[in-house]
């Protein structure tokens, strides 16, 4: 199959034929359709997350099943799936707990039974990003990375439900527990941003705070539930978000990975109030927050790993809302693109001028 490998730190995606393992017991092929490109790929990109090489990136990926293993009994071929970073294994604490986004052996599951990768590139390993590598035409990866969606929904939206959609609505409805009437600030309208807003917005929030530097993005925040929209390169953010809320918002997010924008968020919430960390940052960041500001005032700070999802749960819950009207994916795509196209997309991404590309296949 063709597919779109890392090879170096800082050079472009170069597009290979590689070929995939025999499918194992719990394993699952499918015939990628779409994949969307996001921000956690361009750290891979740009080495600011340490990745083994050659890598198969892409993780945000929708496409039908193909065939399965003979321990299979959840998947058939002919199923459409969407895949997602969180395959786990049931059985550790974390599982047992319910929060299956932090499965104790979820690296484990990412390769196959004996450890090895289940790509290759001639005689040579490749590591495959999250146990899926969607920048190829097809994936084959563990029967607990994959779930079910409805045929009624288009693949190349679909894709999106993965990772920047499960994570933005996620991290309202999973880990703040939104409630109605309350106040938000977004800081960063990116994929996943975009989706914290219109998640705030399904949850009842009173006011929505979008917050960015780009007036396009922060436009296009409005039609996803944005009632305020702040240009942090025109005033100061937490000066507008303080005022706006009349002492700070009830709740922020924070959807960049940056120090300087997380504790922006943070001292835009009033005292007793809530910054959750959303966006991936770069290896080693180091936020620095104030610890009297957190224990004077009852500031909290709270990390938050893919929208705290159960995904078997949470993304077919999303197809669904979207399937009924509720939940917004095609204004999320900015451009559909190719795979030999890929470079140009990440440029696209770099340069702040779109929300979502999608490869389709």
């Amino acid at each position: 199959m063709r597919a779109a490998l890392l090879e170096e730190i800082h050079g472009e995606l170069t597009i290979h034929d590689v070929r995939l393992t025999d499918i194992g017991p719990n394993e699952v092929l499918v015939n990628t359709v779409a994949c969307g490109l996001c921000h956690s790929d361009l750290h891979f990109i740009e080495g600011t997350l340490p990745q083994r090489l050659p890598t198969l990136l892409g993780h945000e990926a929708a496409g039908i099943v193909e065939a399965v293993g003979e321990d299979v009994t959840e998947f058939k071929p002919g199923d459409h799936v969407v895949g997602c970073l969180n395959a786990h294994c049931y059985r550790c604490s974390q599982c047992i707990g319910g929060r299956t986004h932090l499965c104790e052996n979820r690296l484990a599951l990412q390769k196959r039974a004996n450890g090895t990768s289940r790509v290759r590139f001639g005689d040579e390993e490749v590591f495959q990003l999250a146990g899926l590598g969607g920048f190829g035409e097809m994936m084959l990866a563990h029967e607990s990375g994959l779930t079910k969606v409805p045929k009624e929904l288009p693949l190349e939206l679909g894709a999106l439900l993965g990772c920047a959609v499960i994570t933005g609505v996620g991290a309202v409805f999973n880990s703040a527990r939104l409630q109605a009437g309350s106040t938000v600030a977004v800081v960063g309208i990116g994929g996943v941003g975009l989706n914290i807003v219109q998640g705030a917005s399904l949850a009842g929030a009173e006011r929505i705070i979008a917050v960015d530097l780009n007036p396009d993005k922060l436009e296009l925040a409005k039609t996803f539930g944005a009632t305020d929209c702040v240009n942090a390169g025109e005033t100061d953010a937490v000066e507008a978000v303080t005022e706006l809320t009349k002492g700070g918002a009830d709740v922020s997010f924070e959807a960049i990975g940056l120090a300087a924008t997380a504790k922006q968020a943070f001292q835009m919430i009033r005292p007793g109030g809530m910054t959750y960390l959303v966006g991936v940052s770069p290896a080693g960041t180091d936020y620095g927050f104030a610890g009297n500001e957190m224990v004077l005032k009852g500031r909290g700070v709270q990390g938050v790993y893919m929208g705290s999802n159960y995904f078997k749960r949470d993304v077919p819950m999303l197809a669904n809302l979207y399937l009924q009207g509720r939940l917004k994916l095609d204004e999320l795509v900015s451009a559909k693109i190719s795979l030999d196209q890929i470079n140009e997309g990440f440029a696209a991404m770099q340069a702040g001028t779109v929300a979502r590309s999608v490869v389709i296949f």
